[in-house]
């Protein structure tokens, strides 16, 4: 029967390193899935204004 025994140690930069890694990594998903649940919401819901100036446009060019 073979046993295993693993002491790990994480020095205080590495611990830093790890710690600043999870932060960037929850931060940054926060920011792609804002910035997704805007264009969603911006495809679904466009306001009145950009639709008037769209028709006008549209006029202008005939």
């Amino acid at each position: 029967m073979i046993t295993a025994s693993y002491f790990l140690y994480v020095d205080p930069g590495s611990g830093s390193y790890l710690v600043q890694l999870i932060i960037a990594a929850i931060l940054g998903a926060l920011f792609y899935f804002r910035n997704l649940w805007w264009k969603i919401k911006a495809f679904f819901f466009r306001s009145k204004k950009e639709d008037a100036n769209k028709n006008e446009q549209t006029n202008d060019q005939l």
